[in-house]
């Protein structure tokens, strides 16, 4: 039998790939790679405490995806290698995953966590434990291969899931305090604007029953007023963020796995049968910090003709391409193969059909519509919003509906993308056409 030999990279390879790297770019990982390699350390050692006090209950979903790997020999081939292969990109570690039971011990721990918050410059600073644990394993040629397994990604989800339950639960309520590692603490106030939203100050937890409550928190009245509120000819963002790409004149079909910011209609849009009606369109991606505001609203006024939930693909990048604008291109990657929403708004001419497509992406990657087909939507109107976790939002326009985006494409990295906020103009429709007398 062929002995898998662990692919070893050199150390300058391993920080090119993580400095570029998507998580990296989107906040989800520590800026400095030592932060990552402590942080993976002590929850390690903190796993192998717990199992050495035999502390450690074996959850549905994990119990679930071990079964998976017992079952199919391919999936438990491939996780096997990454696993070797990923210590062997960080041999100098003295606590990390192991094996495939070590794995599913350290998944057992995650469900039942809630993040706390560091704040800015803290070295242990780190909200997202998947994103983490996967990190290496996800550098790995096999890695690529198992977190794109749909049987895989299908048992990961319901991990996911159960994690989710656990953060919309009143046992996640703890981190939301006013201490230093609390999200109610000044500097949490002061770094994602708490004052903007609806919090309930004299009360212990902010008035949230949970921490996706408080993570999908609604803004106070008059907080992002709503541009061109009566002139049909303005698009507002659908959220807050950053822009990732704005492209026209999209294909049906293209190669989103390549190199260049490509967009697929056909694939972005789960082979609907309105697909065909917005060849030739425009795309306008932004991406969603752990810091936005997590609700979606309508960014423009019409009749919600189809609304429904993509389950796809999660922890997942396009391979392959370890540059400064890894993160915009794993971003527009997504979009084709990621846990997505459809949205699909008939406006009135010249606008048409527009699709707001809400994209789940790492740890949750929950998605949920707070709209249903025939809904009459006004421009601003919420439509739906993001549990915990990465997110990203495309929207997409007819042919010949957009005049012009009123806010810069991205020049490169995630960073550089220009910011926007709900309810602001993005775009400006075509004139509509003139009646006949």
């Amino acid at each position: 039998m062929t002995q898998h030999t662990p692919q070893i990279r050199s150390a300058q390879h391993i920080e090119r790939r993580y400095r570029n790297s998507f998580g990296r770019a989107a906040g989800y990982l520590p800026k400095n790679r030592a932060a990552l390699d402590a942080w993976l350390e002590q929850f390690s050692r903190d796993v192998h405490e717990k199992r050495a006090r035999n502390a450690i209950v074996r959850r549905r979903s994990v119990d679930d995806l071990q079964q998976l790997i017992e079952r199919d020999g391919v999936i438990r081939m491939y996780v096997s290698r990454m696993i070797e292969d990923a210590h062997a990109i960080n041999a100098d570690a003295k606590h990390t995953v192991r094996d495939i039971p070590d794995l599913l011990d350290h998944l057992d721990c995650v469900v039942t966590s809630t993040p706390r918050y560091y704040p800015k410059g803290d070295p242990d600073r780190n909200f997202f434990p998947l994103s983490s644990l996967f990190c290496y394993m996800m550098m790995t040629e096999p890695g690529y291969a198992v977190f794109r397994d749909k049987q895989f990604n299908r048992a990961l989800l319901g991990i996911l899931r159960e994690w989710c339950t656990h953060l919309d639960s009143p046992d996640s309520r703890d981190v939301l305090n006013k201490e230093e590692h609390g999200w109610l603490s000044p500097a949490a106030k002061d770094e994602f604007k708490l004052e903007q939203f609806l919090i309930d100050w004299d009360d212990d937890h902010g008035g949230f029953p949970s921490y996706n409550a408080f993570f999908h928190r609604e803004l106070l009245d008059g907080e992002r007023p709503i541009a061109g509120k009566h002139d049909p000819r303005v698009v507002v963002s659908a959220n807050d963020g950053r822009v990732v790409r704005i492209r026209r004149n999209i294909k049906r079909s293209d190669e989103f796995w390549a190199k260049g910011q490509r967009y697929s209609l056909h694939d972005m849009l789960d082979s609907s049968d309105l697909t065909d009606s917005f060849i030739g369109g425009d795309v306008l991606q932004s991406f969603l910090s752990g810091a936005d505001y997590h609700r979606w609203h309508a960014p423009v006024t019409g009749i919600v003709r189809s609304a429904r939930v993509v389950e796809a693909l999660m922890f997942t990048e396009l391979e392959g391409v370890w540059e400064p604008s890894s993160g915009t291109e794993s971003q527009v990657y997504g979009a084709s193969v990621n846990t997505r929403g459809l949205v699909f708004i008939e406006a009135p001419a010249p606008l048409g059909m527009v699709c707001v497509m809400p994209l789940g992406m790492t740890e949750i990657s929950s998605v949920t519509l707070t709209v249903r087909p025939g809904d009459h939507v006004t421009k601003g109107d919420q439509l739906g919003y993001f549990s915990y976790g990465g997110s990203s939002m495309c929207l997409l326009f007819q042919k010949g509906a957009i005049e012009e985006f009123t806010v810069p494409d991205n020049p490169g990295d995630m960073e550089s993308g220009h910011p926007i906020q709900v309810n602001s103009q993005v775009a400006r429709a075509a004139a509509a056409p003139k009646r006949k007398a």
